[in-house]
């Protein structure tokens, strides 16, 4: 299935670093390395027939039922400002095309106030979305957050399978004490997880501490899990990246409770390769899609340090529905103009989205920063789902 025998370029760099890395700088050298990370060199593929699939690589139902929300958020903003819709992490670039299409066919009169910025940082992934995106119907921008905050913009940013990307630290429980675990060289040349150094106090942040020091005791020696150093600086650059405007995060989530719960010993951290998933993260470096959960507290608590107003937050699977997806799939089984086979896939790829066991436990949060002229009505997606 895969080889821990690190690459010759990986193998280099660690030795040059005197044989040990803390595992977030391990995690982003393989996925964000621009010659040789899986991200980096656009090397990894998304969607049903690549490594792993998303909601927007299933077809474009999840673009359109997320378009309303999307709609209420621009319809708050004075009607003469100049409008961005931002998407961080764009992937293929299927969800920004998908949206940008939606947008163009019921909203034509948004269009010329709207532009489409995309925030990518890995040029591989960079060139097959600029690709894909050469008939997009909105004019549209790459750029960066440095370059973004310099002309912050009002409008929406999306950060759909974003997050979890993001390097980690991996900590290891002894039984008695929590040390930072890295990634190492063995005597005979493989990759290995290695304990070298104590935690750094600033490396646990007042949620995790808390968490893991009411649980301790019922862990297992020899258990792992991660700390999510990287979200607050990027919910930091997000916020400075917008005037005024709505931040919506679609990921998978736990309450600090479940992620920090003795069952979960081994942490969240996971490996995707062509459909296959595993729990090892060494296997071929830069081959394969390294992930793992976000800490719920821990994102609000990082969001509320930078400036975001919470809104809520809903699995996707209630999400969807509140935004019509019953009524979406009642119209599949009423529709006697399409192909069986064409509505039966689309069917499928509908119930995958709220499927509690797949894509329906991922969360959806939203954030808001800046002041509104008006009391803004709740999210779309968390209201009651309408009546079908």
């Amino acid at each position: 299935m895969g080889s821990d025998v690190p690459p010759l370029w990986l193998r280099e760099r660690l030795r040059r670093a005197g044989g040990w890395v803390p595992f977030s700088t391990y995690m982003d050298w393989v996925l964000h390395d621009p010659e040789h990370g899986a991200y980096g060199s656009g090397q990894l593929q998304v969607g049903p027939r690549g490594d792993f699939a998303t909601s927007p690589s299933l077809g474009s139902d999840f673009a359109e039922l997320l378009l309303p929300q999307l709609l209420q958020w621009f319809d708050q903003k004075p009607v003469d400002q100049p409008l961005a819709l931002v998407e961080t992490g764009p992937g293929e670039g299927q969800l920004a095309l998908q949206l940008s299409q939606g947008l163009a066919r019921s909203r034509p009169d948004l269009l010329p106030r709207l532009e489409l910025l995309l925030v990518e940082p890995n040029e591989g992934m960079a060139r097959r979305q600029q690709a894909l995106l050469a008939s997009c119907p909105l004019r549209c921008r790459w750029l960066s957050f440095e370059a973004l905050a310099e002309r912050p913009v009002c409008g929406v940013m999306l950060a759909h399978e974003v997050l979890d990307a993001l390097p980690v630290e991996r900590i290891h429980w002894s039984g008695a004490s929590w040390s930072r675990q890295g990634v190492g060289l063995s005597g005979d040349g493989l990759l290995q997880l290695e304990v070298r150094e104590g935690l750094p106090q600033e490396l646990l942040p007042p949620i995790e501490a808390l968490a893991l020091s009411e649980r301790a005791a019922q862990w297992p020696p020899q258990s792992c899990t991660e700390l999510h150093p990287g979200l607050a600086p990027w919910l930091a650059q997000a916020f400075r990246a917008m005037t005024s405007g709505e931040l919506l995060v679609v990921d998978y989530a736990l309450e600090a409770w479940r992620y920090y719960a003795p069952q979960r010993s081994q942490g969240t951290l996971m490996a995707y390769r062509q459909q296959q998933a595993s729990g090892h993260p060494l296997l071929d470096p830069g081959q394969w899609d390294l992930t793992a959960h976000l800490c719920l507290e821990s994102l609000e608590r990082a969001a509320l340090a930078s400036g975001w107003e919470p809104l809520g937050q809903r699995r996707q699977g209630e999400a969807l529905l509140a935004l019509g997806l019953a009524q979406r799939l009642h119209g599949l089984q009423s529709d006697g103009t399409g192909e069986l086979g064409g509505l039966l896939q689309r069917r499928e790829a509908l119930l995958r989205l709220v499927d509690p066991h797949t894509l329906g436990d991922f969360r959806w949060i939203a954030f808001r920063s800046g002041e509104t002229l008006t009391p803004a009505a709740p999210p779309l997606f968390l209201q009651d789902p309408p009546l079908v």
